[in-house]
């Protein structure tokens, strides 16, 4: 597939499964926006291996509209023409460990706030600043990248996975309502990953009996999972939208 022509923004991209996204979006020749809110020494090394030709690391915290904006302004003064591929990537700040999470007896309302706002709130903000470049384009591209947990919620993750499951409605509404414009949304789901920052702390006992409930017998890599969103950004799937493609090696079939 080539996406030499294409401009994209992958929020959150300083680390962990984002960078290894907009790392994917490099090989296949496409320029990157490493977006970033406090990874800078990461972000910035990133968009330096890629070359500055065709990389740009800003800073923006997606909560806010207005540094969010300014994203894309940096965006098309650096590579000449809009961002039209869009990765929602980044996450408000999270403990990904089961066992140190509030129960259902316990969790407040604010904890489900605070996700939905990072979530979704940052993944609304980031679909309408691009609107005007994709238009101007005639199309463009956004993946949402979302959980299995809401399908196979092993891990009371509960604020988490109700802002995950909020963004896949907003997936699914956003598709329809600007696929007129030739502006797909659809999302991409996944389960543990081998490895990120959010797994690294992850027993090795557990990656195993993970591998060993999956038809393919294998945990998915930030690799594999970053192959799936080139897909929805690629010209393959140009007649795909409002989906959700869950990656995680067939532990949750749709």
């Amino acid at each position: 597939m080539s996406l030499q022509n294409r401009v994209v923004l992958v929020t959150g991209a300083g680390r962990g499964l984002g960078h290894s996204i907009a790392q994917a979006f490099a090989d296949e020749g496409a320029s990157v926006v490493v977006n970033y809110r406090r990874s800078s020494d990461a972000a910035r090394a990133l968009a330096e291996s890629i070359g500055t030709e065709r990389a740009i690391a800003v800073q923006a915290d997606v909560t806010d509209r207005a540094q969010v904006k300014a994203v894309f302004g940096r965006a098309r003064e650096h590579f000449g023409r809009p961002v039209t591929t869009v990765v929602n990537n980044a996450l408000p700040d999270f403990s990904f460990n089961g066992d140190a999470r509030e129960k259902a007896d316990r969790i407040g309302y604010g904890a489900f706030a605070a996700q939905l706002e990072g979530i979704v709130g940052g993944a609304v903000n980031t679909i309408q600043a691009a609107l005007p470049g994709m238009r101007e384009a005639g199309g463009g591209s956004i993946v949402n990248i979302g959980t299995n947990l809401f399908q196979n919620p092993v891990v009371p993750y509960h604020d988490y996975t109700a802002a995950k499951a909020a963004l896949l409605s907003t997936t699914r509404t956003f598709a329809a309502d600007l696929g007129p414009e030739g502006i797909r949304v659809n999302m991409v789901s996944g389960g543990l990953l081998r490895t990120t920052d959010a797994s690294s702390a992850t027993p090795p006992e557990v990656f195993d009996l993970i591998a060993g409930s999956t038809p393919l017998r294998k945990v998915t890599t930030p690799e594999d999972f970053a192959a799936a969103v080139l897909f929805f950004a690629s010209d393959w799937s140009r007649a795909v939208t409002g989906q959700n493609l869950v990656v995680d090696g067939g532990l949750v079939m749709n």
